[in-house]
């Protein structure tokens, strides 16, 4: 049996901001989580090992636009997350599933029909965010279109299973993300901060009448808008409270992160040598795309 000092601190598991582990790896993820151990190739190159031993794990937090191989326990995966003290979910719903913008992504009505199941798996609706994330805009016949209008449908869904927590920001357009438009011949369109403050305030709007909580992701501007807080997409005093023990974890900021990402310390066991085929035109982390 594993002896923990106690002033030892259970660590959060980040599975994964860097890929979609359970779209595309789920016999990797649930290898690892099986054997209690993974080797991760960090973003600079350099390789470390990461303890997966339940009783040093306080919370596996997982990310995913497509949660299906969890819910049909591909390799045994659901089963073999059933040790771990508590699983939290970011589920991103963007409602652009299955457009030549997210061509890998279920469609918005598929994407529906898993939040039944992964309240069920979480055990309660608190322990499962929506990302609304990215709002993305671009021009098309000459007309600006964006997925903006999706969240008067995603809200009231959200609410009827109980699930309060919403997280969005606006699509960042980094070097890599301009190149790749301009390859597939994506016009794109960065709306300036005052529209994106009008546009946030729409999404607080439909979020109020659904009783919904409305966070912005590292874009704290957002935040001057009432009905908007900054996120901690990982937040060590939330999953605390949320842990069946009521556990301590981590609460200092992760410096590894952006500087307007308020998150707390967690380790994350996903590659960026992992490549995700969503093919989504607006990531900045796909190299093969």
């Amino acid at each position: 049996m594993l002896r923990r000092d106690p002033l030892y601190m259970k660590k959060v598991i980040s599975a994964s901001r860097r890929t979609d582990l359970v779209a595309f790896f789920p016999d990797w993820l649930s290898s690892v989580f099986k054997e209690e151990k993974a080797q991760v190739y960090g973003p600079s190159g350099h390789t470390y090992t990461v303890d997966l031993n339940p009783q040093t794990v306080h919370t596996v937090v997982l990310w995913s636009k497509n949660f299906s191989n969890l819910i049909e326990n591909c390799y045994h995966l659901k089963d073999i997350l059933k040790k771990y003290d508590q699983v939290y979910m970011h589920f991103t719903v963007t409602g652009l599933g299955g457009t030549f913008i997210e061509q890998g992504v279920p469609s918005f009505s598929k994407a529906l029909l898993q939040l039944d199941h992964l309240v069920k798996i979480a055990g309660k609706p608190e322990r499962i965010s929506v990302r609304f994330d990215p709002v993305v805009y671009w021009e098309e016949e000459g007309k600006v279109k964006s997925n903006l209008l999706f969240f008067k449908k995603l809200a009231p869904e959200l609410s009827s299973h109980g699930i309060k927590d919403v997280r969005f920001s606006f699509a960042q357009w980094y070097r890599k993300a301009k190149r790749r438009a301009a390859k597939y011949g994506f016009s794109y369109v960065d709306l300036s901060k005052d529209e994106k403050k009008e546009a946030a305030r729409f999404l607080v709007q439909i979020a109020q009448r659904w009783d919904l909580n409305l966070y912005s992701c590292s874009q704290n501007f957002l935040t001057e808008v009432p009905g908007i807080c900054p996120s901690a997409c990982i937040d060590g005093f939330f999953l605390q409270s949320l842990h069946p023990a009521r556990e301590p974890a981590a609460k200092r900021k992760d410096k590894s992160q952006r500087k307007e990402c308020r998150c707390t310390e967690s380790l994350d066991i996903g590659s960026y040598t992992q490549f995700c085929p969503h093919s989504c035109l607006y990531c900045y982390a796909n190299p093969k795309i």
